[in-house]
């Protein structure tokens, strides 16, 4: 296999595990920051936690935004696919439901390739 393909299955990898961490903190930063508007709008109507997570969520909405860009480019989804993974980034803790889907269709999986040849036994 050439260098050049290695790298660009390590790239596809490296990008493949940051768009599911995205994933997961981006759901993650939903919950706080419907807990901070439960607060805010609350008896204790206290908007801190909404001037903390609010920020915290548009970056990571941001950023899972730009790895479905990557990730659909580098894995080659369709359209379609795409279109819906990024709409998934609205609903809250759509993006968790839109990873464990793509996984189990096989659109995050990498293929890997053994480091060496096998030699026959016999």
């Amino acid at each position: 296999m050439a260098a050049r393909e290695v790298g660009g299955e390590l790239m596809r990898e490296k990008v493949t595990r940051l768009f599911v961490v995205a994933a997961i903190a981006e759901a993650v930063s939903w919950a706080a920051l419907l807990a901070g508007m439960a607060v805010k709008y609350g008896p204790p109507a206290n908007e801190l936690g909404v001037q903390v997570f609010g920020p915290i969520h548009g970056g990571l909405f941001m950023a899972y935004g730009v790895l479905v860009l990557a990730v659909a480019r580098l894995r080659r989804w369709s359209l379609l696919t795409t279109g819906v993974a990024l709409a998934c980034a609205v609903p809250p803790f759509a993006t968790l439901v839109f990873e464990r889907w793509a996984r189990r269709r096989g659109l995050l999986e990498t293929v890997r390739t053994p480091d060496r040849e096998a030699t026959p036994v016999g």
